[in-house]
């Protein structure tokens, strides 16, 4: 099994996180259980991510509907985005391992899911909507920190968007067959061992689901 884990934290090197913490978790827990699986790690924040910008992306996109000659610097930007497509393609199993900032997923995030939500490779619109073409069992795991807690059924319901947003986009527009998610949240609130008394019991539940056969 091929799996793909994305690290969407700006100071991804950091250790004092939650997020990376949750991550290295999950890591060891791979290693340990699948040892001799593929697993890949892309850090965002140090690649350089194309962006849906008027000179970039978008100029892009429009002279290629158009059938018209990208120039060097189009050109190069281009063969970038094919590869993280490739790339994404290529892995059946998606860990995304994410801060929330300012309740939503990070910037790089939101510039990465512009690189893979392609119409004609990963969905298709049809005269009844829009249909997925990740349906060869692709399964996506979330491993989420956050300062806040979003599962009391208050307020902060309502700002639960962020894996709101990232389950709609693999399952419902990318066909993915699966989507687990692990919070450690409260981190601005609890103390450490109260955030991992509960994250540590959904990484193992997510992780058996994430693998299973």
């Amino acid at each position: 099994m091929k799996t793909l884990l994305i690290n969407a934290h700006p100071d991804f090197t950091n250790r004092h996180h939650f997020s990376v913490q949750l991550q290295e978790k999950f890591i060891e827990k791979v290693k340990h259980e699948f040892p001799d699986d593929e697993l890949t790690i892309i850090n965002l924040y140090e690649l350089d991510i194309p962006r849906i910008e008027a000179d970039g992306l978008l100029a892009i996109w429009n002279k290629q509907k158009s059938d018209i000659a990208l120039n060097p610097t189009e050109a190069e930007i281009a063969k970038q985005s094919a590869a993280l497509l490739t790339q994404f393609k290529d892995h059946h199993r998606i860990v995304i391992s994410t801060p929330l900032h300012n309740f939503n997923i990070t910037s790089r995030l939101k510039d990465y899911m512009d690189n893979i939500l392609i119409a004609r490779e990963t969905f298709k619109y049809t005269e009844s909507g829009s249909v997925g073409l990740m349906t060869d069992d692709y399964r996506l795991l979330l491993l989420q920190a956050s300062g806040g807690i979003y599962t009391n059924n208050d307020r902060y319901t309502a700002l639960d968007f962020a894996p709101n947003y990232l389950k709609e986009m693999f399952t419902n527009i990318m066909g993915f067959s699966q989507f687990d998610l692990v919070r450690a949240q409260g981190t601005d609130i609890l103390s450490a061992d109260q955030v991992w008394e509960q994250a540590n019991i959904d990484l193992e539940k997510a992780f058996r689901h994430f693998y299973e056969k």
